[in-house]
């Protein structure tokens, strides 16, 4: 299939110059959004968030048992929350945060799924209490203190057991997670010694089936194929060693976005006609059931529809070298460039028509020598007070931020029919020193 699905646009759907020649996305300017909101603000486009939901369940809709999960990582707020339910997607989760947010939100928790590798027992006792549909047990730590908190509530924890399926995909090192020396879930070694416990010894747990991820900003398609491979073939082997059902499959997210005119990742059409014709072929080759097949998208759902937008400040003219030209936000918003090495693109959103190009770096304002945001980039000559849109920083950005330097994170704005919405108020000087306690013996 030839058509483009959202997660293969750098900017969101919306994106226009209007009339003014300012950048404007889902109806809204975006320098009368810096001087309404203040910057660094994160714009996010409901109408991009909404497209790729769609893209997303037409490219799975010859499998009717397949069940959304958007990895709440990528973003976690109220509102994307609700966004997400209204597309009828289900919630992975990894943190007391998120699933606390995702319940907030009016989410129903049947619908959520709770991950990680090192769950604590407050975590795990909220998740029972809030009712969480599944558990992807990750340990054999996990799985002993998940049956004694259970036990204790007189609950059941439905899981899936999570396996390293021995795939390596080509992402950074930072963000593989399938392949055998990984931190993640149980080696395949492991399985029968978590099934016999499970079987024997732990009668508040019920195992539903098999959980695999392998990585993020993943480009490859057959790597999917051959982790379903993988499961398919360990569910039938486990039918046949312990006369286990086991009806359910996860496959994980990771598929990739277009930072760059250089990424070429496929889109949600391609990646959902390979996923659903090697589910067919798995069910007829080992002779096990239609599973229920869940799949963990994140990044793909939510980056394209994200931009930050920023104000220009001072620059700085290397003799014979480099000319930096710093912006009022960075590391902070977006530790992704120092992090990952990752690399995106910018435009001016005020208009400038009239400049010449330039070749500049654009570097934060943190005290860091590696906090640059993107590095030889060619823009119109770019002045203190312009107003730069970053795209595709709808993941990852906001999720990772920090107070470093003691700076305040960002404003979030949802942009719909012209209209704009605050979804996450800019932190206060206030905000910075609310959980601060100074002892008695120190006070003045």
């Amino acid at each position: 299939m030839n058509t483009l699905s959202t997660n293969q646009y750098i900017k969101p759907v919306t994106t226009i110059r209007n009339f003014e020649g300012n950048l404007a996305i889902g109806g809204c300017d975006l320098v009368s959004l810096a001087d309404k909101y203040g910057t660094p603000l994160y714009v996010i486009d409901e109408a991009t968030i909404r497209s790729i939901c769609h893209d997303y369940k037409t490219a799975f809709e010859k499998y009717p048992k397949m069940r959304m999960m958007y990895a709440s990582k990528a973003l976690c707020t109220s509102a994307v929350t609700a966004i997400l339910n209204e597309e009828g997607f289900g919630f992975d989760t990894v943190s007391a945060g998120e699933i606390y947010t995702v319940h907030n939100a009016g989410v129903d928790m049947g619908k959520v799924l709770f991950n990680g590798n090192n769950k604590s027992y407050d975590e795990l006792s909220l998740a029972l209490d809030f009712g969480v549909g599944r558990f992807s047990v990750d340990n054999f730590f996990e799985l002993a203190l998940l049956n004694e908190i259970a036990s204790v509530k007189g609950k059941v924890a439905d899981i899936l057991l999570r396996i390293t399926p021995g795939i390596e995909c080509h992402t950074h090192e930072y963000i593989q997670t399938g392949h055998l020396d990984s931190k993640f879930g149980f080696d395949l070694t492991q399985v029968d010694e978590a099934i016999d416990l499970i079987l024997n010894e732990y009668k508040n747990i019920k195992l539903h089936g098999l959980h695999a991820h392998i990585g993020s900003q993943i480009f490859e398609t057959g790597i999917y194929p051959d982790e379903i491979e993988i499961l398919a073939k360990e569910i039938s082997r486990i039918d046949r060693k312990y006369g286990l059902k086991l009806d359910e499959i996860n496959i994980g997210g990771g598929l990739g976005v277009k930072y760059t005119e250089e990424d070429v990742p496929p889109s949600t059409f391609e990646i959902g006609e390979l996923i659903v014709n090697k589910l067919h072929d798995v069910i007829e080759k080992y002779n096990i059931p239609e599973p229920t097949v869940f799949i963990e998208p994140g990044r793909s759902v939510i980056s394209t529809s994200g931009v930050t937008l920023y104000t220009v400040g001072s620059s700085k003219q290397v003799p014979h070298g480099t000319k930096y030209v710093a912006i009022d936000g960075g590391m902070a918003d977006n530790p992704r460039p120092s992090m990952y090495q990752a690399k995106y693109c910018a435009e001016i959103a005020n208009n400038k028509d009239l400049a010449k190009d330039e070749m500049v770096t654009l570097a934060g304002r943190f005290c860091e020598s590696g906090d640059i945001l993107i590095g030889n980039v060619v823009l119109p000559e770019l002045a203190e007070g312009d107003v730069l849109c970053v795209y595709n920083t709808g993941a990852y950005n906001y999720s990772m931020a920090s107070n470093y330097n003691r700076v305040q994170k960002p404003a979030m704005v949802l942009v719909r029919d012209s209209q704009s919405e605050v979804i996450v108020k800019r932190e206060s000087l206030e905000d910075l020193v609310a959980h601060d306690i100074i002892p008695d013996r120190l006070k003045k």
